[in-house]
């Protein structure tokens, strides 16, 4: 498998797809073992400098799937990581849509609902804790992380001012901590 480069990318990338519904943070996690830990196929700083281009250009934010392929692969590369990053995810969601609009309201429903937001939250977790672990970030970065966290789970329900307060807190954190 590691001497066909395409078949390597299909066999790691098409696996991801499935696990990224809902949001490609889910994949970062595995998506740096594989390419930085276990293939080699890039460096743990070329990796946090693909995600942070992954994050500026628009589109979606599995792009970076694709820019390592790319990176690694060439064009040809990041278009055969685009397929299977994107095609096994887009049947599944289809073909589970309708499905689950059959069973809007039944028990197994809601229980399904329940049971996967713990299991998205803690994909993406998995994925934050690895990027601040290659990125060498610091306490200020991890306690801005927490704050954030904090406010995007708050909801005050009288007046928005205390959300902007804590809101301009967290960016001078944030801005601290960037230098």
């Amino acid at each position: 498998m590691r001497d066909n480069i395409y078949v390597t990318l299909i066999v790691l990338l098409a696996p991801l797809s499935l696990a990224s519904i809902g949001g490609a943070t889910g994949i970062y996690a595995p998506l740096q073992h594989q390419t930085v830990d276990a293939l080699g196929w890039i460096t743990a700083r070329e990796f946090v400098d693909l995600f942070a281009i992954s994050r500026l250009t628009p589109g979606p934010s599995s792009m970076l799937g694709p820019l390592i392929a790319w990176k690694v692969a060439g064009v040809t590369g990041a278009i055969v990581a685009s397929v299977a990053l994107y095609l096994p995810s887009s049947l599944l969601c289809y073909g589970v849509a309708h499905v689950w609009e059959r069973h809007r309201g039944k028990p197994w429903h809601r229980a399904c609902e329940a049971g996967l937001t713990p299991v998205a939250a803690g994909l993406v977790f998995a994925g934050v804790v690895a990027l601040l672990r290659i990125a060498g970030s610091g306490p200020l970065t991890w306690i801005t992380l927490v704050l954030v966290a904090g406010l995007l789970t708050w909801r005050p329900k009288t007046h928005p001012f205390p959300l902007l307060g804590a809101g301009a807190v967290v960016f001078l954190l944030a801005r601290l901590s960037l230098g």
